[in-house]
């Protein structure tokens, strides 16, 4: 399977803009987000004359193993690998002695790595997008830094903070540091998290492909009149009615042997009560720490959190 889906290249310098589809295999909207949107950018000069775009968009698949199978992950789930002590580990190893996801981590980062050295960037933005488990989840997530907060409002999405906090390993913790500097380039990088619904919700995708056209807009790729915009309207009326900006209050961790089972019928930003029976796994029921909304109940086999808990701010 190839990994890259496309790349579009402007004839003006600008931001390297890299979009992850399927980083949990089991999440196919990003994928086909990503194939639209190259259709859209292919066709936007036969529509729009006036059209330019700047720097370069790649779409990658992130897990191609697990995609293939249709699976969150084969061995370990992928966007808990991304610290650099584990990527440092990988890149000495020969690939024969990875694990599934160690090898799609070490063919991650060396395609991104050569497409800098390719392009030498302004900048390098990450677009990382997922759906949940459980319908009514669409939101983006930031790093801990100012870029990364800025780009993620112009996703147009309700914005969940100190999601990083209480996880390791995922592709945000290195989207925003200096690991992908190379040779000087890029001056900086950011990346977004971008969640689009549900798995097999059809909607997922328009709201993926809302999510990318922003992104390509708020990078300096193209202008905000370009290419169509009927996705970021679906997008806008679906997000109106949720919280526009909520913090991390809890995460329920799953440990192996718990058997974790989320109580049906709950969906993302859903409010909870203190005390609430919200699952039960091996020691008994698991209740809500606290008044909030419940987030990303997990409602499939693979996964290590069981749901989060947020509270709304501002």
């Amino acid at each position: 399977m190839n990994r890259i889906l496309g790349t579009y290249t402007g004839p003006e310098p600008g931001a390297l803009v890299v979009v992850f589809g399927a980083v949990h295999g089991n999440e196919p909207a990003g994928v086909l987000a990503l194939k639209e949107i190259f259709r859209m950018l292919e066709r936007e000069p036969q529509v729009n004359p006036g059209f330019t775009f700047r720097g370069k968009l790649v779409g990658l698949i992130g897990n191609c193993q697990a995609f293939a199978s249709g699976k969150r992950f084969v061995e370990r789930d992928l966007n808990r690998l991304w610290t650099e002590p584990n990527l440092q580990r990988i890149q000495q190893r020969q690939p024969e002695t990875l694990q599934a996801e160690e090898r799609e981590l070490a063919e991650i980062t060396a395609c991104i790595r050569a497409e800098i050295d390719q392009t030498k960037p302004e900048a390098l933005i990450l677009l990382d997008l997922h759906t949940t488990s459980a319908h009514g989840g669409i939101f983006c997530i930031p790093s801990d830094d100012k870029a990364s907060l800025r780009l993620a409002k112009e996703l147009h999405a309700p914005v969940i903070l100190g999601m990083l906090d209480g996880l390791e390993g995922t592709l945000l913790h290195v989207a925003s540091g200096n690991y992908f500097a190379h040779r000087g380039f890029p001056k900086y990088s950011v990346g977004v998290a971008f969640e689009a619904g549900q798995h097999n919700d059809p909607q997922a995708v328009s709201y993926a492909i809302a999510a990318i056209i922003n992104c390509l807009r708020a990078a300096g790729c193209i202008r905000h009149e370009d290419v169509d915009s009927r996705h970021e309207s679906l997008l806008k009326t679906f997000t109106d009615a949720l919280p526009k900006v909520t913090r991390l209050r809890h995460i329920h961790h799953i440990h192996p042997g718990d058997a974790f089972n989320m109580r049906p019928g709950y969906s993302n930003f859903q409010p909870i009560q203190k005390g609430e029976h919200l699952a039960d796994d091996t020691s008994g029921p698991i209740h809500a720490p606290e008044d909030g909304l419940i987030l990303m109940p997990l409602y499939q086999p693979q996964g290590t959190d069981g749901f989060f808990v947020v509270r709304e701010i501002g």
